[in-house]
């Protein structure tokens, strides 16, 4: 979104994991924990629906890797003790606090809630002992993020290198480190936030608690923020499972990836309701191709997922085994009617989706609970929406899960570094955490496109960068750049699509010869609720609504009119700012602390639905008789009135045979193909040749213009159909209508807070019946 507030703006297998993730395994205590009852989270500065169900020692207890999973594993989320020293100190003697893992120090919920700068580092530490099962086997510490620089001990003893990067999983075999007793981890984490240069997305350092100010940038996540766990493993033993479905010949292409490999096979057995569909034995790090007949597709509609099971083979031996899941669906760009649009499963289904920041006002980056996690997602299927752009941020691997399960589409940003011109050290760090986030995620049915950059923050080699992640995963769309219209940013001419930005929107985005139109950002549609801000009087939106009636239409009409006018000239998909309030943004579809939802959620998931529907059958433009036509209301009461000029403004009266001349002179307009684009329409007075009905400050006028763009913006008009009519929406401002109000026209908008955007008689007032001319 713009650095302003304005601008342009089942079964088997599955069962199995599913039990892990309802239950998981109990959290080890740690063997000798340091005064546990001085521990206690502080005020939330607003309470979610999960704030309090968050547990003291074992916090999110769901196996935290649903795309491969073992039954033996130890939760170490809880009570560490904690410490903060200079950036440059070495462990510290004493820990003199303690935090909740994987709760930012910053938050609430980790119990400390304190400001950390780029002059600080983090100090961890907990005891845990290996369950007596695990012997003779392989330990592994795993941790699913942390932000930024961390470094891991064992027992006194470094464990492996220094890890760099805030969203990619990372961990260590820990077993030579190991005393066979009571062992002590010790982590550190540097975090400069935006003072570094590495990927930050909307983290800033700012104070903690609820301030003015912030604008689009929100409070910085610094340290583990996602779940830290034991594993064991046997030495020769999986470690990612790379899935491609490919419709074409009805196959999943599976690549095992393994550590410690002496001579292994893999075997992969795809199966539904403990059914085997297919399967397939060969090396581990080479592409293995498992048939299956007659696949049961993926979609939002049928988010339907096969158990899948990944072993290590030697001889007759099972060495290891992992279970995952998978979805058979496509995601391609082709040519439909004419036009590039997105395909799912071969066929043009617009995406509408929102922006999804993944933020929380009492756990910041971590959501509270699985349930929480789950719930935006949740939320975007009840509002009707089915796609999800997660913005700049890489959520845990949980989230995916809940994505492929609920049947969301999936935009993954790769988190911006900071909006400077990044250096070269930067660069590399930055493209090797997005190769990271690739492999980890590349399986996940729901993700169908990379965003690589946005408005340009921290550009640099586009292009390159675009082609460079279409190499590293050709399965999904790339977008080289979201918002190539706004705040400088420079389009690299390549990847899968044409993304603007505009606010409110939703504008007018149009396809190319080689690439999609999609509208990354659009709406920003703000309401304050009393009770539910972050920061009381100090939201700001894009655009006020002053309730929520207002809101309703207003947001209702917008994506009318991607479905009206947008979605049929070229428009492939669409994301409204945004699915909650975050801090001072009031733009939300939800409250941030997710306790009211600002829109009536019937009429959202009608008009999505519908917008969805529109696509099967996308059609192309309204078209309009040209020549001479006269434009009579359709307003029951009112239907013996026509639009005409007086004193170079437009009006609507009544004509009749016996009108005067003058008057049917007036109320007759030469329909001309539009000035600024051809599809749509503009309309010539019949006695002031070269004079147009154009829109300026709401009103419309007769004006001859200057001949510039904005005129012939203004003065063209685009058909879409009216119940008995049309309705004539303004070409440079999409979802707002020709309406008659007290016998003047205007531009109008659908829950506008002018007189002129009164929602009583709306449709109908915005609806013309095209006829004979009155004066021929």
């Amino acid at each position: 979104m713009p650095l302003r507030p304005t601008g342009l703006r089942p079964t088997g297998v599955l069962l199995a994991v599913l039990a892990l993730f309802l239950g998981g395994v109990t959290a080890l205590a740690p063997a000798a924990a340091a005064a546990p009852a001085a521990w206690s989270p502080k005020p939330a500065p607003m309470t979610t629906p999960w704030t309090a169900q968050v547990s003291r020692d074992n916090p999110l207890p769901e196996y935290p890797r649903p795309q491969l999973t073992r039954p033996d594993w130890a939760n170490l989320n809880g009570i560490w003790d904690f410490a903060v020293t200079g950036k440059d100190a070495g462990q510290p003697a004493s820990f003199t606090d303690q935090i909740r893992v994987p709760f930012v120090a910053e938050s609430a919920l980790s119990g400390i809630q304190r400001k950390i700068t780029e002059n600080d580092k983090l100090w961890y530490k907990r005891t845990f002992t290996v369950p007596a099962g695990w012997n003779g086997r392989r330990v592994q510490l795993n941790f699913g993020a942390s932000d930024w620089r961390t470094t891991v001990w064992v027992n006194g003893q470094q464990t492996g290198a220094v890890h760099s990067g805030g969203y990619d999983a990372f961990g260590y075999d820990i077993t030579p480190l190991l005393n066979g007793g009571t062992n002590t981890v010790v982590v550190s984490v540097f975090d400069p936030t935006q003072t570094g240069g590495q990927a930050v997305g909307k983290q800033r350092i700012n104070d903690v608690t609820p301030h003015p100010g912030g604008g689009i940038f929100y409070t910085a996540a610094s340290g583990i923020w996602q779940t830290v766990w034991l594993e064991p493993t046997a030495a020769a033993h999986v470690t990612r499972l790379d899935m491609v479905p490919r419709l074409s010949d009805s196959t999943l292409r599976v690549t095992v990836q393994g550590a410690g490999i002496s001579g292994q096979s893999a075997r992969v057995t795809v199966s539904s309701g403990g059914t085997t569909v297919g399967t397939a034995t060969g090396a581990v790090g080479s592409e293995l191709t498992v048939r299956i007949t007659d696949p049961h597709l993926w979609s939002p509609d049928d988010p339907f997922l096969y158990d899948v099971k990944a072993e290590l083979v030697s001889g007759s031996t099972v060495v290891d085994s992992v279970g995952s899941y998978t979805g058979m669906r496509s995601i391609s760009r082709g040519t439909v009617g004419g036009k590039q649009r997105l395909l799912l499963n071969g066929k043009f289904v617009f995406q509408t989706g929102t922006l999804d920041q993944g933020y929380w006002p009492d756990g910041i980056y971590t959501a509270p609970t699985d349930d929480a996690l789950k719930y935006d997602l949740q939320k975007h299927k009840d509002l009707g929406f089915n796609m999800v752009r997660k913005h700049i941020k890489v959520e845990p691997q949980r989230w995916f899960y809940w994505a492929d399960k609920l049947g969301l589409l999936v935009w993954q940003d790769m988190p911006a570094m900071d909006t400077r011109t990044p250096d070269t050290a930067a660069r590399t760090q930055w493209e090797a955490e997005f190769d990271q986030i690739i492999d980890e995620h590349r399986s996940s049915p729901s993700l169908v496109m990379w965003v690589d950059q946005n408005e340009g923050w921290g550009q640099y080699d586009q292009a390159r960068i675009a082609d460079k992640v279409k190499a590293a995963d050709p399965s999904r769309l790339v977008d080289n750049m979201s918002g190539i219209n706004c705040c400088g940013a420079v389009d690299g001419g390549n990847g899968d699509v044409i993304d603007h930005h505009v606010y409110v929107g939703p504008g007018v985005t149009s396809p190319s010869s080689t690439r999609a139109a999609v509208l990354g950002e659009y709406g920003g549609l703000g309401m304050r609720v009393p009770g539910h801000e972050w920061s009381p009087g100090n939201g700001f939106s894009y655009e006020d609504q002053a309730d929520a009636a207002h809101l309703n239409n207003r947001f209702v009409g917008l994506i009318d009119a991607l479905r009206l006018q947008q979605m049929p000239t070229g428009l492939s998909a669409s994301v409204y700012t945004e699915i909650t309030d975050v801090e001072n943004e009031v733009n939300g579809l939800m409250t941030y602390d997710r306790q009211v939802v600002k829109v009536d959620a019937a009429r959202v998931k009608a008009a999505n639905q519908a917008l969805i529907a529109a696509s099967a059958n996308p059609g192309g433009p309204t078209t309009l008789p040209t020549g001479l036509k006269s434009l009579r209301v359709t307003t029951p009461g009112y239907t013996d009135r026509y639009i005409r000029h007086k004193d170079a403004l437009a009006y609507t009266e009544v004509v009749n045979s016996a009108s005067a001349d003058l008057l049917k002179n007036d109320a007759t307009w030469r329909i001309v193909p539009g000035l600024a684009d051809g599809s749509c329409y503009s309309f010539e007075s019949r006695n002031y040749p070269g004079e147009y009905l154009r829109h300026r400050d709401f009103r419309v006028h007769r004006e001859a213009g200057d001949g510039s763009a904005l005129f012939k913006a203004d003065a063209t008009f685009c058909a879409v159909p009216g119940q008995g009519g049309v309705r004539l929406m303004a070409q440079n401002y999409p979802g707002q209508y020709l309406r008659h109000y007290n016998a003047e026209v205007y531009l109008s908008v659908p829950g506008g807070s002018r007189a002129a955007d009164s929602p009583q008689s709306f449709t109908e007032d915005t609806t013309w019946a095209v006829e004979a001319p009155w004066a021929p």
